[in-house]
């Protein structure tokens, strides 16, 4: 299988959802405490992505993040840890978005890194040939040229413990676990499986991968979607999905896109963070699957 995906166009928060339009505009629904859905203004957005945390009560806040055209990166919502200090990136071509931090990929194949470094999350500055980025809680994943990864961060449930995988297109990373789709349509996963987040070693013709908290979603070749993980708030509920060309998972709420530029939601909606029925005109991601 031969994988490019674009950029990402919806992403989603522990308590809020965001999504690119086509014309290069955001919109965003859910929590907005920290102002993290004041993104009405943005245009020239190429890619987008939001602060996820998983569920606890001492969390919630976040940040979203959005890469402009020119390489330079907008940020709105919680900054206590600088995770918003963004505004002197150059020359980004990807970005990521975990608890309290911001990773930013470069044309060069290098990456920057703000925001919490409690356990060496941000220690990225040694990194290059780097294709894409990805971050969890705690800990952030670099997706090699060479199809190998690389990662930093907490360690505890042996999420950091990629450095035997070879052929990965994709990577993605949740609070505790990491998974990695191949190039033959297969997904690998580390860390924390209490839930049963990590059990994706039988899905076959994946071509997209997204993390959350407690739970795995995997788009399959032909539209449709596999979920295993936490399933409490019914995050997991995407047998029925179809048509869908890109999928997103937050803490406990799955979002998907559909071929036609309308979304779908399912999980944890106390905020209003799945209320995207109205969304209309969301960017496609430029994907193309060969097997």
């Amino acid at each position: 299988m031969d994988l490019y995906k674009d950029k990402d166009t919806i992403a989603v928060g522990r308590r809020h959802t965001v999504g690119l339009k086509s014309d290069g505009t955001v919109t965003a629904v859910g929590d907005n405490n920290y102002g993290q859905c004041d993104v009405s203004g943005w245009c020239d957005i190429v890619a987008i992505a939001a602060g996820n945390v998983h569920m606890a009560t001492n969390t919630g806040n976040a940040h979203t993040i959005g890469l402009k055209s020119d390489g330079t990166v907008a940020a709105v919502g919680w900054n206590k840890h600088g995770q918003c200090d963004v505004n002197d990136w150059r020359d980004i071509i990807a970005v990521a978005a975990g608890w309290r931090r911001t990773i930013g990929l470069k044309s060069d194949g290098t990456v920057v890194a703000v925001g919490r470094n409690n356990e060496g999350e941000c220690n990225v500055s040694s990194w290059h040939d780097i294709v894409a980025v990805a971050a969890g809680d705690w800990h952030t994943i670099g997706l090699k040229l060479d199809g190998t990864v690389t990662a930093v961060g907490n360690n505890r449930y042996q999420q950091c413990k990629v450095s035997g995988w070879r052929d990965i297109v994709a990577l993605e990373a949740g609070y505790l676990h990491t998974v990695g789709l191949k190039s033959d349509g297969t997904v690998v996963a580390v860390g924390r499986n209490k839930e049963g987040e990590c059990d994706v070693s039988g899905w076959r013709g994946i071509v997209a991968i997204t993390a959350g908290s407690h739970h795995t979603i995997g788009l399959k070749s032909d539209g449709t979607v596999a979920a295993v993980g936490w399933n409490e708030h019914g995050q997991c509920h995407v047998s029925g999905w179809c048509d869908i060309v890109a999928v997103a998972a937050g803490c406990a709420h799955t979002l998907g896109l559909k071929s036609d530029g309308t979304v779908v939601a399912v999980g944890d909606n106390e905020y209003g963070q799945c209320d995207v029925s109205g969304w209309r005109g969301i960017q496609l991601p430029a994907i193309s699957f060969q097997y």
